[in-house]
Parts: C-alpha cells; structure tokens; sequence
C-alpha cells in the first residue's frame, strides 16, 4: 500500500528551504507515480534560494525544489499502457501542452503553458515521490544507473545547444564554463565530433573535462586562444557555446568565434544587458542562438550516458540523503571549488 504522505525538500522563501512532511501527490488517468531514487541539484534551484525568483517566476507560495530526476514507477493511471510498475525512468520535467503552435512544430520547449517542474507554482521532484504525465517519463537503459540517468535533464540541455550550434565531425569547439550543464555539453559535442575546449576557474572542473576528452583551459583570453591555436584554430572556434552566465563571458563569446561562426547563448547572467556591436556581427557574419531548455533530447541522453568509453560518474562529485536537502543545497551554492553536480538520493 502506497504512503499517504511523504518527505520533501520545499522553498518557504528566500534562504528558507525545509525538509517536511507534504501529501504524497495524487496520479491523473495519464500519469505515472515514481518512486525518486536521485535527484540533481541545478543551478535554477540555487538561484530560487537564494533570490525567490527568476525573472517573472517568483516563489509567492512554499514549493518543492528538483528537476533532475530518475526513480521506478510504483503506480500508473488508468490510461497509462507505455509503463509498468517496476519500470525505472528517468523524469524530463517540462510538459507541454501538445496543442498549441509551438508544441505542433516539434517546439515544444517553447509551449507557452508548460509546466516544468521546481519553477513557481509548480512543485517539483526533490522528494520521495513526483508524478508526471507518462510520456515523459523515460525508460532508462539497464547499464545506466539510477544516478546517472539524473544527469539526463542537463545532458538534454547540451544535446540542445548542440543542434543549435548545429555542431559536426571536425568542428572546434569552445564551451565557457565547466560546470554540470558545461561538462556535458561538452560530452554532447565530442559525441557529434567535435574537438571541445572547456574554460573553468576551478580545476576540479578542469579536470573533470579532461576525462571526458575534453581540453581544459583557464578563462583568461591569452589561455584561450593558446588552446584554440593548439587545435588548429587560431582565428577563433566554429562554435562558442557559453554555459557559465557570466556577464564578461557572455559579453566576449563572440570574439572567441572565427568569422561565420556560431555563439550559442545557455547560461544567463545576473545582469543580461550585455552589449554586441552590431557592426562587427554583420561583417564577421556571426550566428548568435539561444538555448531554452530542450526539445526531443531525452532519448538522446539516455542513449548517451550508456557506456561508450567515457565516464559520466566523474561530474558527480557529492551524494546526500533526503534528509540533508538543505546541506546539499548549500554544498553546491557555496562550495564550486570542490563540488560539481551534487545529488539528493
């Protein structure tokens, strides 16, 4: 018999996150109950501690932090037929309307009533159970553990900024920031063929892009370019892929590119008015892109993380239980010198 309630880690407000008691949610005709066995920590879930908001996403009323979630379904709708109790999945936490222009173009990551998880009102999956509409939740590989497959959200976001960057065999590749979502960019662009450069301060992370084939470089420009130029590409990278939201790097990526090449914009600074002189994307004929969450990825990412001679283990770096939430939390806010993706399992 399924618990009536359940533990989980909710955001009263700013710098208020607790470990309490809710009801454990109740299940749809098209959706699937799952058991959570680990859940990654975001960037997003730090920035709503910290701040209360993201731009127009404001925590007005307590919600439950995590989006980057795996587990085993324990019940299923009535409707539900692509699942079974039993079944491990991993969660992709925005689900879309399926009507409207964007969803019917394949766009779905800009349907404008999606519901994604852990962004106000919507609760999301830091707890012992979440429910989500069965076909998004995503069976995971029998070689893909319960913990990797909670690096399927960020690795579905750098599987998006590569077919933005509409990366290919051969291409170099410069991406900004090793954290988790830059690090498994980074995997996304060796995967389609590329040659990858990753700039982090820390070099903890630097090593970690090291082990995924990756070359590691400080952040200062002369490091960068020497880099580029070991590759073969003195003149700048085909594409700059910028995960780290910082204001310079955003407002430099596209120097960092050869002319006709392509700026893929992930992270988002603290203070977005970043100045681009026209004049000079025009005659250098840059392509400049965003990346919204992602689209048709999570298959992707699944079949990635599957064993191919690269160890994804390595980005993991901290495990907490449950009932630490709010130690993990502030692990990944105050300690980047050390800790690169930290999961509540």
């Amino acid at each position: 018999m399924l618990a009536k309630r359940m533990r989980a880690a909710v955001l009263h407000g700013v710098g208020d996150l607790r470990v309490e008691e809710v009801p454990v949610p109740e299940i749809g005709a098209d959706e699937v109950l799952v058991r959570v066995r680990a859940c990654g920590i975001c960037a997003s879930d730090i920035h709503y501690v910290e701040h209360g908001h993201i731009g127009r996403y404001v925590v007005s009323a307590p919600m439950i932090l995590g989006h980057e979630a795996a587990g085993e379904v324990v019940a299923v709708g009535d409707a539900v037929r692509s699942l079974a109790v039993g079944q491990r999945v991993a969660l992709e936490p925005g689900v879309a309307c399926g009507r409207c222009r964007m969803c019917k173009r394949g766009r779905y990551n800009l349907c404008p009533d999606v519901r994604f998880f852990a962004t106000p009102p919507v609760d999301g999956a830091m707890a012992e159970y979440a429910v989500l509409r069965a076909d998004f939740a995503h069976p995971i590989p029998a070689s893909v553990t319960d913990r990797q497959a909670a690096l399927a959200e960020p690795l579905a976001v750098g599987i998006h900024a590569v077919r933005q960057g509409s990366i290919s065999l051969g291409d170099v590749v410069l991406v900004q920031g090793g954290g988790p979502v830059g690090l498994l960019t980074a995997a996304a662009a060796r995967a389609a063929g590329a040659v990858v450069v990753v700039t982090d301060l820390f070099p903890v992370r630097r090593r970690a892009a090291e082990a995924l084939g990756a070359v590691a470089s400080g952040v200062d420009n002369e490091e960068v370019a020497a880099a580029l130029h070991a590759l073969g590409a003195p003149d700048g990278a085909d594409v700059v892929i910028d995960t780290s939201g910082n204001r310079r790097a955003v407002a430099q990526a596209h120097e960092r590119a050869r002319r006709g090449g392509t700026v893929v914009l992930v992270g988002l600074p603290e203070d977005d008015a970043v100045t681009y002189h026209v004049t000079e994307i025009v005659d250098r004929e840059l392509t400049i892109r965003g990346v919204f969450r992602y689209a048709n990825a999570f298959p992707s990412a699944l079949r990635l993380l599957v064993d191919h001679g690269v160890s994804y283990e390595g980005i993991i770096t901290h495990d907490l239980p449950l009932g630490d939430a709010v130690a993990a939390v502030d692990l990944a806010r105050t300690q980047r010198d050390r800790a690169i993706k930290v999961l509540v399992c």
